[in-house]
């Protein structure tokens, strides 16, 4: 793993020669050693194609790429950061999430809709994250951004986890999700979406949880 927890709202990258790593614009808050940093034009690993499918989703946060020998200590905006290691799985993340990452890991694009069908699109549209993530996969680490502090949360098959939306920051593993309403629809009459909606994630991987409903 390249990334070393300095504390909470920080991490120390090592960046080593003939390896990448991308970092959100604006993330790089020290570095020792010869590191260069150069705006990415072509979103990461998966090219120019992954790069179009983003900004067609509305789903693009302009990167960095990071090379050279040394180490880089990254933070942004105070958020807490929590480190996940993936083994081959696929990680879903919201963009603007993304603090760093590996360079080997392929990134992409995925509709919500196709978790969860119709539920899965009125999902992007009660958090307000937008009808589609961002996808990395492979093995390497990422290190995501959050409010509060962040819990993880297994997720395993017959044992479902419910969790508020807009306190949702990640996922990884075999997993689907859908949309449910806790309340009943007179019960819902002037209220925010809060609790009254549940995001159900079910089967085999793990759910990363924030302490707050703030977005970044």
């Amino acid at each position: 793993m390249p990334f070393r927890e300095i504390n909470s709202k920080m991490v120390e990258a090592t960046v080593v020669p003939g390896q990448k790593m991308f970092s959100q614009r604006g993330a790089m808050l020290a570095y020792r050693g010869e590191v260069s940093f150069t705006p990415n034009i072509q979103g990461g690993q998966g090219g120019l194609m992954s790069m179009i499918g983003r900004r067609v989703a509305n789903e693009a946060t302009p990167l960095m790429t990071v090379e050279g020998n040394g180490t880089v200590m990254f933070g942004h905006g105070g958020h807490h950061i929590q480190v996940i290691s993936l083994a081959g799985d696929t990680l879903y993340v919201e963009a603007d999430r993304l603090l760093a990452f590996d360079g080997t890991l392929q990134q992409g694009t995925m509709f919500m809709g196709a978790q969860g069908g119709v539920m899965g699109m009125v999902r992007g549209q009660v958090t307000g994250q937008g009808l589609f993530t961002t996808t990395l996969k492979g093995h390497g680490a990422v290190a995501v951004m959050a409010h509060g502090g962040v819990i993880e949360l297994p997720i395993t098959p017959g044992r479902e986890v419910h969790v508020d939306p807009q306190a949702y920051v990640a996922h990884h593993g075999d997993v689907r999700n859908k949309l449910s309403t806790a309340l009943g629809w007179r019960d819902m009459v002037g209220r925010g979406s809060g609790e009254a909606f549940q995001l159900e994630l079910s089967g085999s991987g793990a759910v990363y949880v924030q302490a707050s409903e703030e977005k970044l």
